[in-house]
């Protein structure tokens, strides 16, 4: 069996084929909408301490929820998820990115009930479900689970700068660092979530009416 440390670092992985290629994390429509490039660091740490704490935890409640065999619960953390992201175009994206997920998960980890429930849902879940249900069948424990989210996050803007905007590749990594140093105080309290409910509130309304705005665009590069 591979480590729970191995299968962490294969999820973070950029190369992997889950459909990070098309999302920028909603920077491409905070460029296009007017941000100054020199903002994206900031950007980044605002992401941190908003939806990203939001997505890690709807991750690691539909983690606890997968671990007791409790599927049919799963829609209720999505629900939950969906009540915290008023975007319809930012929910669209991330149902979109999760049957991504779901893809490589019915590979790997063939006959999981969670991850079939995943499947065979009426209503695609969101990507931090599939992700918090994929964590739950590699044996990726809460911590590492809210860490794996934090960088993902910050890793998809990073890397969308460098297609987005002229920039020495040197210097992303750092924002990278601090966006994970930054969500580092709020790791145990996110970790101890087990229900819907207890799932953070905070909303990034100006980021999703770009992305709104995004998601009518003819000329672009990402879909959020």
């Amino acid at each position: 069996m591979l480590s729970a440390t191995t299968i962490a670092m294969m999820l973070a992985d950029a190369r992997l084929p889950v459909g990070g290629h098309v999302h920028s994390a909603g920077l491409e429509p905070a460029l296009a909408s007017g941000m100054d490039p020199s903002l994206v660091p900031a950007y980044i740490l605002g992401r941190a301490r908003s939806v990203t704490l939001v997505e890690a935890g709807t991750a690691v409640v539909a983690r606890h929820v997968s671990l007791g065999g409790e599927t049919d619960d799963l829609a209720h953390v999505d629900r939950a998820w969906a009540a915290r992201t008023p975007s319809a175009a930012v929910r669209d994206v991330s149902r979109s990115l999760a049957r991504g997920y779901l893809r490589l998960a019915l590979r790997l980890w063939p006959a999981n009930a969670a991850i079939e429930a995943c499947a065979g849902a009426d209503v695609p879940f969101s990507r931090p479900v599939v992700v918090g249900v994929i964590a739950a069948a590699a044996h990726l424990d809460a911590p590492a689970l809210v860490r794996l989210v934090a960088y993902d996050d910050a890793q998809t803007v990073a890397a969308a700068m460098l297609k987005l905007e002229p920039l020495d590749p040197i210097v992303p990594p750092g924002w990278v660092l601090d966006a994970c140093a930054a969500v580092e105080e709020f790791v145990d309290t996110i970790s101890a979530l087990t229900i819907p409910d207890a799932i953070p509130a905070l909303g990034a309304p100006e980021s999703e009416g770009w992305v709104e705005a995004h998601s009518r665009s003819t000329k672009r590069l990402f879909r959020a």
